[in-house]
């Protein structure tokens, strides 16, 4: 019997909604759940997201704006 490939948090969809949009949705949660370097504390894994681009750090306890799925965007 051949086996699946690993599909990894996309897994929950089964074969509902098309390739093109589950791989589009692992990589953005990828990229949300990564671990993130601090700007302020330098601290890595340590940020924490609050809610849609509100980000905050549990060591220095700072909150900033960012991105949605990152602490920074490719805009700035």
């Amino acid at each position: 019997m051949a086996r699946t490939k690993f599909t990894r948090s996309t897994a929950r969809f089964g074969a509902r909604y098309g390739s093109t949009l589950r791989k589009r949705v692992r990589k953005i949660e990828e990229r949300l759940r990564a671990r993130h370097k601090c700007p302020y504390c330098l601290t890595v894994g340590s940020l924490k997201r609050k809610a849609v681009g509100i980000w905050y750090c549990n060591k220095c306890g700072k909150v900033f704006a960012g991105g949605a799925y990152a602490p920074f965007s490719e805009i700035g």
